[in-house]
């Protein structure tokens, strides 16, 4: 099995776009979403908001890039397989995660057909896609490292080099600093603290909300 990305795009602010077909209206709204449950929530506001339309069709992919653990579509009474599924099919292969899409149609009094309709809602959302802020997802990992003071000033050259944040610090017989650093970038920074405290830094995975 291959291991998701670390860092990947992720929608960074809600996003609109939208398109007019034959008189019908369809306007795309994107929102990132890290969870089903968030997804379903989005789509609920969506439909709120927009009531008055004919359609509120959806499509969601809650985790990595083309990511198919925690999707979900649906057409809202449109003939099946005209909306969520090109919405989503396009939303699969993008490079973006944690995404979801609702396009809200207003019927314009002219029939689009199945392959119309499938067009429609697909590029609806590629031009949604097209012009949305962006922004990364970083996978973090916590770490205990603990150093010597005299490789106080290297380290923390280190860790703001490989974008570690640090959360927490405390001076004692050693420095020991918490800190949260990309997965991907885990082994740099080993490489590093090993090189600079000639193997004598200890590095550990932190537990879940710890601090030293």
């Amino acid at each position: 099995m291959t291991e998701p990305s670390a860092r990947y795009q992720v929608p960074g602010a809600r996003h609109t776009a939208e398109l007019v077909i034959e008189r019908s209206r369809f306007l795309c709204t994107i929102e990132r979403v890290q969870t089903p449950a968030a997804a379903q929530l989005f789509v609920r506001e969506m439909q709120q908001q927009y009531a008055g339309a004919t359609h509120n069709c959806w499509a969601y992919v809650a985790g990595p890039p083309g990511s198919t653990a925690h999707i979900g579509l649906s057409d809202d009474g449109e003939p099946h397989g005209t909306a969520g599924r090109p919405m989503l099919t396009v939303l699969a292969h993008a490079p973006v995660g944690e995404i979801a899409a609702v396009v809200t149609r207003w019927y314009g009094g002219v029939k689009l057909g199945t392959g119309g309709l499938a067009r429609a809602y697909g590029g609806a959302v590629q031009e949604a896609l097209a012009t949305l802020p962006l922004t990364w997802r970083v996978d973090r990992v916590s770490l205990f490292v603990a150093v010597e003071y005299t490789a106080v000033t290297p380290v923390r050259q280190l860790l703001e080099q490989l974008e570690a944040e640090v959360q927490g610090e405390v001076y004692a017989e050693q420095v020991s600093y918490a800190v949260a650093v990309a997965r991907d970038r885990v082994p740099e920074l080993e490489r590093g603290l090993a090189d600079l405290t000639r193997g004598r830094a200890v590095v550990e995975r932190a537990p879940d909300n710890a601090h030293p």
